[in-house]
């Protein structure tokens, strides 16, 4: 379970950065409009990144306080993430009501995100923490 879970996490990464990399190039860093406040972003991605290196780091040691220790790494990131969605969605629903001009920079950053990538990186992380959780727990072998 810890390899799946291990496996999980890095998918989780990967819709993480792509949605990083759409916010930071679409200005997300610089403020304007972005409904998505700085820290939270960059705290939510510090979290996960040093979570992930326990994680890899328990998955070789088989130590069990680095397991409970990357599951309490993921319960901030977790509720950051919950936080960015809350603040993501209004973003989304007015773009499906009022799609924006060509060229408009006004717009937030997050308006970017593709649904498939916010869904996916939403529904991976929540198995992750399930998995990490049932590891640390020692529910179904490591």
């Amino acid at each position: 379970m810890d390899i799946a879970a291990l496996i999980t996490w890095v998918i989780t990464a990967l819709g993480g950065f792509y949605m990083l990399g759409t916010w930071i190039s679409r200005g997300g860093v610089r403020g304007g409009t972005s409904r998505l406040p700085v820290p939270i972003v960059f705290g939510h991605f510090a979290l996960a990144a040093i979570g992930l290196v326990v994680w890899i780091i328990y998955v070789i040691a088989d130590k069990d306080a680095l397991a409970w220790t990357a599951f309490g790494l993921l319960v901030p990131v977790a509720l950051l993430g919950f936080t960015m969605l809350a603040r993501w969605i209004p973003v989304r629903r007015a773009r499906t009501a009022a799609p924006a001009a060509e060229g408009e920079r006004s717009e937030p950053a997050e308006r970017y995100f593709p649904v498939p990538v916010v869904a996916g990186h939403g529904l991976f992380a929540v198995v992750t923490v399930v998995l990490v959780l049932l590891t640390a727990l020692g529910i179904g072998g490591s």
